[in-house]
């Protein structure tokens, strides 16, 4: 478990504080909208109101003692910019911050954030990629080079094996699992059949990646 603090109940606000409660963290919400930090107060460990790019609220709150600060302002990059800051000089030890631009997000990190996020960038990417090509269902972008993408298996695929289509080597990618349904089978036998029901989920460079999503197409 860590402790998470997330400033800011707008919709990616509110969407990371609820999932990283999901997943075991101890979560700190605090936005100044009463309203907001009230509807969600049942799903995470505790809520705050208060505005903070007041220093004394932040001071408060001690940013020391979390493992994680988010900063999830969506419609003042001024306050982000000031509260980051404030985060940083106040001894937070890891700074996230949301930003919806790359010159934002270079005045973000000159200032201290440790790192930056780009939420709507990288769901158009993902979405782009999933609904450009027949038989791709999940794609997440590890770097601009590298991807790891939930795909149909080529044609040629079914009824061979790993080992016999030396995917590694022939294709330059990695099938680092399975998902038949709803199971994923991870870290699959290199004897192991494709089956046309089935998803593989491969790992590579995204041209690499690319060329097998064609070849399903």
């Amino acid at each position: 478990m860590r402790s998470m603090l997330v400033i800011g109940a707008g919709r990616f606000g509110k969407n990371l504080a609820i999932k990283l409660a999901e997943l075991h963290n101890e979560v700190m919400l605090v936005d100044v909208n009463e309203e907001a930090v009230q509807k969600l107060e049942p799903f995470v460990t505790r809520v705050q109101i208060g505005d903070c790019m007041d220093r004394d609220v932040l001071a408060e709150l001690g940013v020391r003692n979390f493992d994680v600060c988010f900063v999830c302002i969506s419609d003042n990059f001024q306050s982000s910019m000031e509260i980051t800051s404030l985060l940083k000089e106040l001894g937070a030890p890891y700074v996230v911050s949301k930003s919806d631009r790359e010159i934002h997000a270079d005045l973000l990190k000159k200032i201290g954030a440790d790192d930056v996020v780009y939420p709507e960038r990288d769901m158009a990417q993902r979405t782009a990629v999933r609904y450009s090509a027949k038989g791709a269902f999940d794609y997440i972008e590890l770097s601009p080079e590298y991807a790891i993408i939930e795909v149909e298996p080529p044609e040629s695929w079914v009824g061979r094996n790993i080992r016999e289509l030396d995917v590694r080597t022939k294709h330059r990618v990695n099938v680092i699992g399975v998902r038949n349904g709803k199971h994923i089978l991870p870290l699959i036998s290199a004897e192991h059949e494709f089956q046309k029901q089935e998803h593989i989920i491969v790992a590579g460079e995204q041209k690499d990646i690319l060329k097998i999503i064609s070849s399903t197409n």
